[in-house]
């Protein structure tokens, strides 16, 4: 008996093709080219947008404001105060709350130096809840 023959064709190899992979990466390229160029700087305009006094305020919390002003003058709450009396009045909140809160804050032209004699002043006293606002405000307020 005579068996048929099952001849197998040699297998071909795979293969990666690389023409598609580069018109890919070539329209990925492009993509990101055309957004970045197409991205406009945002401008804005700096404006001075109007208060109500009809409004209703939200309570204040319970926040001690410290202002330095340019010349080194110190606010105690718009209070002006000499540099002398700032570890009095510290040790007096201390004294008389139990987890005082402090702001710190300065006009737009205080020097650096006064200011963070003001921030020794007080960490030296242990309060641990401070803040520093970090936008300027008018001188006294």
């Amino acid at each position: 008996m005579e068996g048929t023959k099952i001849t197998l064709r040699p297998r071909k190899k795979a293969r990666i093709e690389i023409i598609p992979l580069i018109d890919v990466i070539f329209f990925l390229l492009a993509t990101f080219v055309l957004f970045t160029l197409s991205l406009n700087r945002i401008q804005s305009i700096p404006i001075d947008l109007p208060f109500s006094d009809s409004a209703p305020h939200p309570e204040k919390p319970d926040i001690t404001t410290i202002q330095v002003s340019a010349d080194g003058a110190l606010y105690w709450d718009t209070v002006a105060i000499d540099m002398q009396e700032l570890p009095i009045r510290i040790a007096t909140l201390v004294s008389q709350k139990a987890d005082p809160k402090v702001m710190l804050a300065s006009d737009d032209r205080a020097r650096f130096g006064a200011t963070v004699a003001v921030l020794d002043e007080i960490r030296k006293a242990g309060i641990t809840k401070f803040s520093v606002e970090t936008r300027t405000r008018p001188t006294g307020r």
